[in-house]
């Protein structure tokens, strides 16, 4: 037997540690199954949006000729949210999700009254892919590249309407998308 400072016996802490690998053995097991389904998720961050996010911080991004001041959705809650539940876009509604590094991303159109047209963008700033988004459509438009950094979504046909093609590339008041996101990296 080892005592410590306060008296304590260290011979009951040695005891517990013998149990400690069944311990994690069960808690293991225990984390692997598939949580059952009660329809409400353990806590709210996980939940879907319920409502319209208030209007984000917006940029301004040129895309060529044309000029937008897109809202900027850069947390996990907002790109989740989105422009889910927003009723009155107009051709100058515009959000840019910025992510944190490049893959394949996919967009869902789950609580938008709305359709979209979305540009999944590459890291250099280049608009790889223009995707229709169709209002309520809970199927995921995936990218075809695996590479995409950014999304833009506007107002259905908005492109087009603008002659905004993929190849084209994308800046902001302080340059590049890398160098306005990134720089400090």
């Amino acid at each position: 037997m080892i005592e410590n400072r306060a008296g304590l016996r260290q011979c009951v802490g040695m005891k517990a540690i013998k149990w400690l690998p069944l311990v994690l053995v069960v808690v293991m097991a225990a984390g692997c199954k598939k949580a059952e389904s009660t329809g409400t998720p353990p806590d709210a961050e996980n939940q879907l949006p319920t409502q319209a996010q208030p209007k984000l911080r917006t940029l301004k991004i040129y895309l060529g000729a044309e000029t937008l001041d897109a809202e900027l959705a850069t947390t996990r809650r907002e790109v989740e949210t989105g422009m889910m539940f927003r009723t009155n876009l107009t051709d100058e509604s515009a959000m840019l999700f910025v992510f944190a590094q490049p893959y394949q991303v996919s967009f869902w159109m789950k609580n938008c009254p709305d359709s979209l047209s979305a540009a999944y963008i590459g890291p250099d700033g280049v608009i790889q892919e223009i995707h229709h988004l169709e209002k309520y459509d809970t199927n995921s438009v995936v990218a075809a590249k695996p590479d995409i950094q950014y999304v833009l979504e506007v107002n259905d046909g908005w492109f087009q309407r603008h002659n905004v093609n993929t190849g084209m590339l994308i800046r902001t008041e302080v340059g590049s998308l890398q160098d306005t996101f990134f720089r400090n990296r």
